[in-house]
């Protein structure tokens, strides 16, 4: 198994790296790719040092899986030329709504590795990840109707440039100096930005429309989704407030064990001060966080989550390299 990552410098690139090592993955060849200006610098993996290859001179038919983690740009100019010899995970939104490529996590939907038709397979966005691995045990034990969610995302979702904006600002601010944003349409520090991505014609940001369309595709197109993205000045994590309203009578107790059995779940819900988690300790973690878990005083087939994750690993990294696992074992 040769592999390969493309956008290898970044942050997702970095922490599929990691990802790889933790799982000891197994490959033969590891080729690290990023733009022309990054090529030649090395990057120092599993006691060896790798050196970064120019993307756009790299023959694809040297690899078996390509990691892809570069922007939508990179996935729309180098995906499918890379795709004639080698089976690409891509981390970005170019390809998930493509009827040929499947949209996959795996704990939810691997079933849809069979449907494979561009050797694409397209992650999921951070944000939609987290919330269907929670909703998944649920939707299949109650139906799920109608979705209302609420996100929290850290600055780490944009990438490494916002991220150095927030620690920027967030001294200026402490100094009582100027401000002015260059990644954010408004000072992140000390703020909350209800915006991300850009606007559609309908009122709702692409983020908002990838979180509808995504878990639509991902759990079951039956399912009315509304969504609101925020941005927040917390660096790792995305944290979400969720309302989920079923077709069927459920009681609170299965609906925990249901969500502390869960893959990728962990249920940590105790009713009194601290006993929930937040964005701060979630990062550096693989699983998914439920908390807050509590019936919906106004309907009584809803229930409201608090869900949390780490958007760079279980919302990139981890469910890339989950999709690779899945996909090998299909093929065995």
């Amino acid at each position: 198994m040769n592999i390969s990552i493309v956008g290898a410098t970044g942050n997702v690139g970095r922490k599929i790296l990691e990802v790889i090592e933790k799982k000891n993955f197994s490959f033969n060849n590891l080729y690290l790719l990023a733009s022309k200006k990054s090529s030649g610098k090395k990057i120092f993996f599993k006691n060896k040092e790798y050196t970064i290859k120019n993307l756009e001179e790299f023959d694809f038919s040297e690899c078996d899986i390509s990691f892809f983690s570069a922007g939508g740009k990179v996935a729309e100019e180098f995906a499918e030329k890379a795709a004639k010899h080698s089976l690409v995970i891509d981390n970005s939104s170019y390809f998930r709504m493509d009827p040929d490529v499947p949209l996959i996590v795996p704990q939810v939907n691997s079933k849809d590795l069979t449907k494979i038709k561009k050797n694409i397979i397209a992650n999921a966005n951070c944000s939609t990840i987290q919330m269907v691995l929670a909703l998944k045990p649920l939707h299949d034990n109650f139906i799920i109707k109608r979705i209302v969610v609420s996100t929290y995302q850290s600055v780490s979702g944009a990438g490494k440039n916002p991220m150095d904006e927030l620690i920027n600002q967030t001294k200026l601010a402490l100094d009582n100096k100027q401000i002015k944003s260059k990644n954010f349409t408004k000072q992140i520090a000390f703020n909350a930005i209800p915006h991300i991505d850009t606007f559609s014609e309908n009122g709702y940001t692409k983020e908002e429309m990838k979180m509808i369309k995504e878990t639509k595709k991902i759990l079951d197109e039956k399912i009315n989704v509304t969504a609101t993205c925020v941005r927040i000045p917390v660096l790792i994590s995305h944290a979400e407030s969720v309302n989920v309203e079923f077709e069927k009578e459920f009681s609170l107790e299965n609906i925990k064990s249901l969500l502390d059995q869960a893959d990728g779940c962990k249920v940590i819900d105790e009713q009194k001060d601290g006993g929930y988690i937040t964005q701060v300790e979630a990062a550096g973690k693989n699983e998914t966080f439920i908390s807050r878990i509590r019936e919906d005083s106004t309907n009584k087939n809803a229930i409201n989550l608090w869900i949390v994750s780490d958007n760079l690993l279980r919302g990139a990294a981890l469910n890339a390299v989950e999709i690779a696992e899945a996909y090998i074992r299909l093929k065995k």
